[in-house]
Order: structure tokens, then C-alpha cells, then sequence
């Protein structure tokens, strides 16, 4: 299974970026990006890449006791950037840290489990669009979604999602989700 470790935004919030990203794909610098959609966007915490059956079982522990030690957290989808030529994304303000802590920590979770991770450092973002094999300007973009910032929403769960690559537009399915601790249950606190 190809697996990932994510935060999905709700549904509203998703919403009022999908208003925003609509018009940029009719400009001519959003022509030959190959688009995400509304179904799909999410904040990958990890990528676990092709994950063997066992491992996954041995990871589903791990993930939950990850969820009840880490807090849910107000996060808020604003501005944008990109990836040099390659990658239009959506950036996320607000506990930033809590939302990094848990990434690292879902990390740590797949590396104890024997799942070797894409080690690239966490950045919170959606990605909105990718420019495929051609270079793309995508600097007109990334400054149009500059003063975007959308409804503050609480990151209260960890998902493990699967993907499935096609000759379409990936698609993602949540194989395990566990809810973070809410500030009224004990444990030790974020900070």
C-alpha cells in the first residue's frame, strides 16, 4: 500500500480555498498545471511511500498512542507559495508548532515500526497544483493567493491515508484516524 500520514482540514474550510483556487485555473499561467482538487487536499505529515501489510499493523499502535499524547491545535489556511517551477501549494498559519511536533512524532512512529520515510523536512502546506514534466511560472499564482486567509479551524485528528495513482488525479482514502487529545483530557500538555 502506498501510505501517507496526514491532517485533513474540514470541508468548509476546504471550500473557501476551492473559491479562491477556481480562478486561477482559468488564468493562462494555470494552463497545462495538472490541478488538485477539493477531494484530495490535505497536510501530509509523512510519506510513508509502499508500505508491506505487517508493518502497517505494527504502525496502527503506534499512531494511536501518538494522538493521545499531542493536543488538538486552531490552524488556519492562508497565502501560498511554491516549490520553484514545479509546485503551487496553500500555506497554513496558526499553532504551526503543535501541527510540526505531531508530524515529527507520526515520523517516529513509522521509523520504530520499519518503515523507511521520506526524510525531507515537514512544511506544512496543500498542494494545489504541480507543473508535471515542463517547468511552469508559477510566481503570478503563489502572489494571487498572498492575502488569502481563511476560517480558523481546530486540527483535532491523524489519519493514515492510502493513494491510489491512476492515469487521473491521485486519490486518497483514510485507512486509520485517531482523535487528538481535546484540552480537557489529561496527559501531558504541548508547549
Amino acid at each position: 500500500m502506498r501510505l501517507f500520514l496526514a491532517v485533513v482540514p474540514p470541508e468548509p474550510v476546504l471550500r473557501e480555498l476551492d473559491a479562491v483556487v477556481q480562478p486561477l485555473r482559468r488564468r493562462p499561467e494555470g494552463a497545462g498545471l495538472r490541478w488538485t482538487g477539493l477531494p484530495g487536499w490535505h497536510l501530509t505529515l509523512a510519506f510513508l511511500g509502499q508500505v508491506e501489510s505487517e508493518d502497517v499493523e505494527k504502525l496502527l499502535p503506534r499512531l494511536e498512542r501518538v494522538a493521545h499524547r499531542h493536543a488538538a491545535h486552531s490552524l488556519r489556511i492562508a497565502g501560498g507559495g511554491r516549490f520553484g517551477d514545479r509546485v503551487l501549494w496553500a500555506g497554513v498559519t496558526g499553532d504551526t508548532h503543535a501541527l510540526r511536533r505531531l508530524a515529527e512524532s507520526a515520523g517516529a512512529a513509522a521509523r520504530h515500526s520499519g518503515i523507511a520515510l521520506d526524510e525531507r523536512p515537514f512544511r506544512g502546506h496543500l498542494t494545489l497544483a504541480r507543473s508535471g514534466t515542463a517547468r511552469a511560472d508559477l510566481k503570478p499564482l503563489a502572489a494571487a493567493l498572498a492575502d488569502f486567509e481563511g476560517t480558523e479551524w481546530t486540527a483535532d485528528s491523524l489519519r493514515l491515508m492510502r493513494s491510489y495513482l491512476g492515469s487521473g488525479p491521485a486519490r486518497y482514502e483514510t485507512v486509520g484516524e485517531w482523535k487528538l487529545r481535546s484540552d480537557t483530557q489529561g496527559g501531558v500538555r504541548e508547549g
